[in-house]
């Protein structure tokens, strides 16, 4: 029984020993953090929309006009380009939009953003930009709002379905979605 328990002690002294021991290096964490926004239209119910997306932050910046330019293509965020998942069929103004995955482009401007819903996925920012992958574009009104730290998406519930709120500095876009 002594014996046993020498030969198990010693073993399990072994193994303890030859196992790497060195600490795995890992990134920093990102100066962007992803976030996820669900457009949800009951509590208990399935998502509708999923957003995954990077939120920037502003540091005192000035952001659009200037970080963000505008009238040019804008990944919607940081990072990687936004992704926009519809799980059913959607209309964005009288576009319809098919369930599935998507890249979300903004084109910001003074008084007004174009929202891009893209066929093209796993884009890093909006370098490779295709126009031909296009599979729906709205014009939307931007309003003045109260300054925000962090760019931000949040959906509103809508009476025929939602609105995906784009927010950042002190400009709001509002994206009405039906379904």
């Amino acid at each position: 029984m002594k014996k046993h328990f020498l030969v198990t002690g010693i073993l399990l002294f072994t193994m303890l020993f030859s196992i790497d021991v060195s600490a795995q290096k890992f990134s920093d964490v990102d100066k962007s953090p992803h976030d996820i926004s669900y457009f949800k239209p009951a509590r208990n119910a399935s998502p509708v929309i999923k957003v995954v997306y990077g939120r920037p932050q502003k540091k005192g910046r000035t952001i659009f006009g200037s970080l963000v330019p505008y009238g040019k293509v804008w990944r919607t965020g940081a990072n990687e380009a936004t992704e926009i998942t519809f799980f059913k069929d959607v209309k964005l103004g009288d576009q319809d939009i098919k369930t599935g995955t998507y890249t979300l482009f903004t084109i910001p401007n003074k008084d007004s953003w174009t929202i891009i819903i893209n066929s093209d996925t796993d884009v890093w920012g909006s370098y490779y930009y295709d126009k031909d992958k296009d599979v729906a574009r709205l014009d939307v009104p931007v309003k003045k709002i109260d300054a925000l730290e962090y760019f931000s998406i949040a959906f509103t519930k809508e009476t025929d379905g939602a609105r995906m709120v784009l927010a950042w500095d002190n400009i709001s876009a509002a994206v009405p979605f039906s379904f």
